[in-house]
């Protein structure tokens, strides 16, 4: 599912004020603090959707976060944040493609090209101009976190034989295993 936004929020009106500031915000900065403002709109039922190319594209645009060319914007949402795809050449991992052109924030997790291992996530948090600040807290505190483990299969199985060890519960579930075929 593609979730578009209509950029006439209370928020966005108070970063448009603060638009003067953010103009330096280099196109990849901008395509990420673009991104995060969408998803945290969405909120956490639609945690797992994306936008389209062009929805992020015309957000930043709307509120001029960056000199760069519209071009520029796309190209930068379409390949050179992209973490699942190969590098082109930036190296950034600040979006996950999740087909259909469709992009969401990445998050600790998620698949990206070998190329892009290590590479930067998010802007760098000194740089980010003041009126985005409370999108680090949200990224870090909220965005990029598993939900209870639930993203995590080894996570997801605790709890799983509550009155026996581990070892004990695996001997337990192989006692009858030549029978069962």
């Amino acid at each position: 599912m593609v979730l578009t936004m209509n950029a006439t929020s209370v928020e966005t009106a108070k970063i448009r004020e603060g638009a003067d500031s953010s103009e330096g915000l280099t196109v990849a900065d901008a395509v990420w603090v673009g991104t995060a403002i969408l998803q945290r709109k969405v909120g956490k039922a639609d945690r797992d959707k994306g936008f389209s190319t062009e929805t992020i594209v015309d957000f930043v645009q709307q509120l001029h976060l960056t000199k760069g060319a519209q071009k520029s914007v796309w190209q930068h949402v379409n390949q050179h944040c992209v973490a699942n795809r190969p590098p082109q050449p930036n190296r950034s991992r600040m979006l996950f493609a999740l087909g259909g052109g469709v992009r969401r924030l990445f998050r600790d997790g998620d698949r990206s090209d070998p190329g892009r291992k290590d590479a930067p996530t998010h802007p760098d948090w000194e740089k980010l101009p003041q009126q985005y600040q409370d999108l680090r807290r949200w990224y870090e505190e909220e965005w990029n976190r598993s939900v209870d483990g639930l993203n995590d299969p080894l996570l997801a199985l605790a709890g799983t034989w509550k009155d026996e060890p581990a070892d004990e519960y695996v001997a337990h579930l192989r006692e009858n295993w030549s029978n069962a075929q």
